[in-house]
């Protein structure tokens, strides 16, 4: 089986602030067989620095996760949670999320049928894009 192009985002709650709106979104793009969810881990840091993975069917906040198809384990590892963690402000959360991006998959099969190869691919920033879509958008 072919797998798609796999990304690793990383979302950031300030103040341990879970609204409840992330998990059903997600669980769309998993619906509509835009993403499949490889892994998912929860990060804490509090007010001390103290930085702990938590799972997301041991907080009442994150308890909508669980709704959501995935392959959640053994992807993310400690060395993840750490590297992460370092940049964290404390008494802030974030979700350490790892996907396979289904929505590429009959492109990577055409190419592969082809003898092509996939070299490289990467996310745009937004804080990059959105002023050159704008400049774009106002030339035009």
């Amino acid at each position: 089986m072919t797998v798609g192009p796999v990304e690793y985002v990383i979302l950031q709650f300030p103040g341990n602030k879970f609204t409840g709106r992330v998990a059903p979104a997600l669980g769309e793009l998993v619906r509509n067989g835009t993403i499949r969810v490889l892994d998912l881990v929860f990060i804490t840091k509090d007010a001390d620095g103290t930085v702990c993975a938590v799972e997301y069917e041991d907080h009442e906040d994150l308890r909508g996760f669980q709704e959501i198809d995935g392959e959640v384990g053994g992807l993310i590892g400690t060395e993840d949670i750490d590297y992460v963690s370092e940049d964290m402000e404390p008494n802030s959360s974030v979700a350490l999320l790892l996907w396979e991006d289904l929505w590429a998959r009959p492109l990577l099969d055409a190419l592969l049928e082809a003898d092509g190869v996939l070299i490289e691919g990467a996310r745009v920033p937004h804080d990059l894009i959105e002023p050159a879509m704008a400049d774009l958008t106002a030339v035009n």
